[in-house]
Formats: C-alpha cells, structure tokens, sequence
C-alpha cells in the first residue's frame, strides 16, 4: 500500500479559562462564608448551653467538604498528554473489551487515537481517560483519576447540608421564647440555601450511584452499546470495587503518553487509491467455517473524529469484518479482556502497526 508522509494541521487555541475559574473559587469562599456564619452564631449558642453534639458534628463534616471540594479542584482527572504529530488518524486500530470490538477514534487536537470512553473536553482542551463530565462548579472534568473524589464531595455536601439544616432547626425552635435576635437572623439566612441544595445534590447523589452500579458514564447520555450490551459492565459489586477500591494504575499527568508504537511513523496511508472493498456487519467477528454461510449486513464508513464521544464499536466491527477478506492488512486484539475479570488500562489495549517483509501493513 502506497505510503506518503501527511502535514499535520496547526494546533488550535484553548478556550478562556479566568472565568470558569474565578467562578469555582467563588464556590470555594461561598462555602467557607456560610459555615463561617453558621459556626459563629447558632453553633456558638448552643455550644454555650451544654449542646456539644451539633458543633462537632458539623464541624467534622465541614472539614471533609471543604477537603474534597479544593482536592477536586486541583486533582488529575486522567489526562493523556499529546501524541506524536506524526502519528496519522488513518491508522486503524481496534480493542476488544469482553467479546465488543471498539476502533480507537482519533483526536485532531492531541494527535493520537483516543481509548475506549475518553473523550476530549472542549472546555479544558485536553483528553480525559475514562470521560465522565466537565463539572463547571470546581472546573475541572470529572474522570478516572479523581471520580472518587467527586463521589466524596456530593456525600459530604449531602451530609453536611443536612446536619447545617437541622442544627438550624433546632437552634429556632430552641429559640421561640427569646425575642428577635442576630443568631437567630443568621440561623435562617443559612437554613434556607442549605435546604435548596439538599434536594439537588441528593438526587445527583442517586443519580450517580446508579451509574456506578451500571457502569455508565454521564456524557454518554442516550447512546446505547450494540444489541443493548454495554462490555464495561461487571456486575454491581464490581463496578463499585473498580471505581471506589480498585488500583487507579499509572499516572499521565507529569510524563508524555505513547498509546500505540509505530514502525516508520513518517508513513500514513495514501488516499484515493483503487483498494479492494471489504463486506461489513454489525454482528461480532467470527471466523466462519464456509463462506457460503457468511452473510455481511451493510454499514457506513467509519469518519475519524465523527459520531458520539468514546463511540467506533460499529467501525470496529466493520474493520475486523474487513480482515477476512482484505490480504494487506489484519486487526488482532491485544490484551482482550475476557468477560468477569477486571478490565485492563486502556493505554495496555492499543494494538501495534507493523510492516511484514512482503509489504502489507499489520497490527500485533
């Protein structure tokens, strides 16, 4: 196959960033103000009258809140650093996650073929390993590295709300004989925002668990995995056990990440060219016994950079389909996952591009 040597496009600008993060430390002083006022007027008065329970239940809870809160903020959220700009989106690389083929997409931005469920973040211009959403309230994307903390911050800020409500309760009805005073003013100027986040934050918090229990990402929203599968999914307990418990494996954020080895990486395949046509099919790849028994279901051609985030299982099949038939190349999963144990890192899954003496192009 004809090879010639591809210009790489010229990087683009990331988006403004003073806003988003004046607006997440507005959050951070927010949260500081109101405890502050909670804590120096109604917890004051009923740690005067023998009441040491709420103060220092509160108190503890403010410490873990405000503790997730900045860690979110400045946590590692899973990024993979740019690859090589020599590094071509034409290359065809495909995994396999218990018995689903997916084609790794590539990146226009970071120069490399994204892993299975990461995604590019338009707001913080970087890829993210294992994509959940951008959360704007601590600016910063919520993924495989730091999914834990958010998970900590929304039970803390549960908790928290919860005990600041009800300490404010208490302190009012502890209150109704003593005439109009600045304790009790300050104790409803916070009750209220605290009783209008609870409800929020509570259902994010039901929201969320159940995504865990599914193995289901936010930013996947409506999109369904092929005949209603979704390969990532092990079981409840386990997919609490790898979110909450597992290893979170190497980390990317101080070193360059190499998703696929290349044999002479000037090289990208040349379009335009009359290259034999490969049947399709959206069923998963087997090898059939006679090629009378093989009937390929049509399906689109596979556009890098196209079709939803963390998508190509479809563009996977069809490339593992076009195997069988096309004598130049052939796609082998490396590392396949098999179904009931724990899924390996996505950087471990990437299949090798290589050149076999007669000329074709291969991957190991």
């Amino acid at each position: 196959m004809p090879l010639v040597k591809e210009p790489h496009p010229p990087p683009q600008a990331p988006l403004p960033w003073i806003l988003p993060s004046l607006f997440a430390a507005f959050n951070v002083m927010l949260l500081v103000v109101f405890s502050g006022l909670f804590f120096a007027f109604p917890c004051r008065w009923l740690a005067q009258n023998g009441e040491w329970a709420f103060p220092v239940t509160t108190g503890l809870l403010f410490v873990l809140t405000f503790f997730s809160l900045v860690s979110l903020n400045f946590s590692d959220p899973g990024i993979l650093h740019q690859g090589s700009k020599e590094q071509g989106p034409l290359m065809v690389h495909v995994v396999w996650v218990n018995h689903r083929a997916f084609r790794l997409q590539w990146c226009q931005k970071c120069c490399f073929h994204r892993p299975p469920r990461t995604y590019h973040c338009p707001w913080c211009n970087i890829c993210v390993e294992d994509f959940d959403h951008h959360c704007k309230w601590v600016n910063n994307c919520i993924g495989h590295r730091n999914f834990r903390l958010f998970m900590l911050l929304v039970l803390s800020l549960c908790l928290y709300s919860g005990a600041v409500l009800v300490t404010c309760l208490i302190f009012l009805l502890r209150t109704t004989h003593l005439p109009l005073s600045i304790d009790r003013v300050v104790a409803i100027l916070v009750a209220v925002p605290a009783a209008g986040f609870l409800l929020p934050l509570f259902l994010l918090l039901l929201i969320q668990a159940k995504s865990v229990s599914a193995a289901e990402r936010s930013y996947e929203g409506k999109c369904r995995y092929l005949q209603g599968y979704n390969p990532f999914d092990h079981g409840c307990a386990s997919n609490w056990y790898l979110t909450i418990c597992a290893p979170l494996g190497p980390k990317y954020l101080t070193e360059a990440v190499w998703l696929q080895r290349m044999v002479e990486p000037e090289w990208v395949p040349m379009q335009g060219l009359n290259l034999p046509k490969c049947p399709s099919s959206l069923s998963p790849p087997v090898l059939p016994r006679s090629r009378s028994a093989y009937h390929p279901q049509p399906l689109d051609r596979y556009k890098p950079g196209k079709g939803p985030p963390g998508s190509g299982e479809a563009a996977a099949l069809q490339e593992a389909q076009c195997c069988q038939c096309c004598p130049r190349t052939r796609l082998i999963p490396s590392h396949p996952v098999m179904s009931g144990t724990p899924a390996p890192e996505p950087h471990l899954l990437s299949p090798v591009l290589t050149q076999t003496p007669g000329g074709s192009a291969e991957t190991s």
